[in-house]
């Protein structure tokens, strides 16, 4: 009769005390780690809404699968693969200044660089599942990151 051990439980990403992502599983005794799923941002230019007012900080989620399965379903998609992005992004941002009620029509109507900054916040959060960029300062060429969910470009 063969036995066998039961298979270890899968490693999470979870958030360390320093804002860092790390593997689950290694926390002191009694301490809880906790899994984010929430990523705070502030678009490069703002969303502008009906009565001119200019929204700019907002709320990303990790995706699921579903997010990124359900928009393949939908006729826009099948017709503009481009259109594709819009719908995976308004499915996944929960909050644009005081605006919660998010969807493709909110994100249709953002510049073209927020929709950019969006894009990419999607990709760092859900592949790399972290905010931080490697920037070169262009005068002394200097290499470091910033936190792209943190505050504007320049400020500490």
């Amino acid at each position: 009769m063969r036995r066998t051990a039961p298979a270890p439980a899968p490693a999470e990403a979870l958030e360390r005390p320093d804002g860092q992502l790390s593997a689950g599983g290694g926390g002191r005794p009694g301490q809880r780690d906790t899994l984010r799923t929430e990523f705070s941002f502030e678009l490069p230019r703002g969303y502008v809404d009906e009565t001119g007012a200019v929204h700019r900080t907002g709320v990303m989620r990790l995706a699921t699968a579903r997010d990124e399965l359900v928009p393949l379903r939908d006729d826009r998609v099948r017709e503009n693969s481009a259109y594709l992005s819009v719908v995976l992004i308004a499915r996944v941002v929960t909050r644009i200044g005081t605006i919660d009620d998010i969807h493709p029509g909110i994100i249709e109507d953002l510049f073209a660089s927020d929709l950019a900054f969006l894009q990419d916040f999607y990709r760092r959060i859900n592949a790399e599942g972290h905010t931080r960029a490697a920037v070169t300062c262009p005068s002394c060429q200097e290499e470091f990151a910033v936190d792209l969910a943190g505050g504007r470009l320049g400020e500490s």
